[in-house]
């Protein structure tokens, strides 16, 4: 790994420590509570799909008449993670995106499925995300976390896309995090193995190999231009806690609702 991918991965490691050892997985014990996470989750799956596409309409060509565009391993790697996220197969073998699968997740557990529909629905009827985020009504935690993502997007730096594609999206998944999902699922599969299954699919299909490539498109958009580099840390930085304020939105919640429960 360059010097400078290096210092990135450095700057970001406190904040990577944080979202993993992050308080919102200790006190995820019941149906209840991850129905709860899934509903704050869901539009950073959506949202990871537009910075995808994004990517893909910026380094490949998806116009007509078509003309090679960019790096061929850059072309190979954004087409491959597209058909991976966009049109994997189910546990039936039923060929669906993975933010479909996971609203399927959603309902088979019995989470609220109303916010994203809304927001979707109203973004696709007027193209405004603001006014979408007022219909929605979803917490301001997960608001801010997609507005920062589509700043990303709206910036038209692909190298700053294709940072935060791979140093502020990639998957932090935690052991305790999964540990606790299988054990939801040992006692309630027919409300979680959809979600379990969304969770092992998705570590499956966003391996190593995804991981190296990742790297690689993002060394190569910045070269050796330290302003650059210096842009795509601060970026990073930014994803990062945005990712945190979201922990910190699911994990409010589920307090404020086990509160609730104690005086009804």
């Amino acid at each position: 790994m360059n010097n400078q991918l290096d210092n990135v991965r450095k700057a970001i490691e406190p904040l990577r420590q944080q979202i993993i050892n992050h308080k919102v997985y200790g006190v995820i014990d019941d149906i209840d509570d991850l129905r709860i996470f899934m509903q704050h989750h869901v539009v950073a799956v959506w949202d990871f799909m537009s910075l995808l596409k994004t990517l893909q309409n910026n380094l490949t060509c998806t116009s007509v008449p078509w003309f090679p565009k960019g790096s061929a391993d850059t072309r190979y790697l954004i087409n491959e993670i597209v058909i991976g996220e966009e049109s994997d197969v189910d546990e039936a073998g039923n060929r669906l995106s993975h933010f479909e699968l996971y609203l399927n997740a959603m309902q088979q557990s019995g989470a609220d499925t109303g916010r994203i529909n809304t927001l979707l629905n109203t973004l696709q009827r007027t193209g405004d995300l603001n006014q979408a985020f007022d219909a929605a009504n979803f917490p301001e935690s997960a608001r801010r976390f997609v507005e920062f993502t589509f700043g990303v997007i709206n910036s038209g730096q692909e190298y700053l896309q294709a940072a935060v594609f791979t140093f502020g999206r990639e998957d932090l998944i935690p052991g305790m995090f999964l540990s606790i999902v299988n054990d939801l699922n040992a006692k309630f599969p027919e409300s979680i193995s959809t979600f379990k299954y969304y969770l092992d699919r998705h570590i499956e299909v966003d391996g190593d190999h995804h991981s190296h490539l990742a790297l690689q498109m993002t060394e190569s958009l910045c070269g050796t231009d330290e302003q650059k580099w210096r842009e795509v840390e601060a970026a990073t930085i930014e994803s990062l806690q945005k990712r945190i304020g979201l922990w910190d939105g699911v994990y409010d919640d589920i307090m404020a609702h086990r509160g609730e429960l104690a005086f009804s």
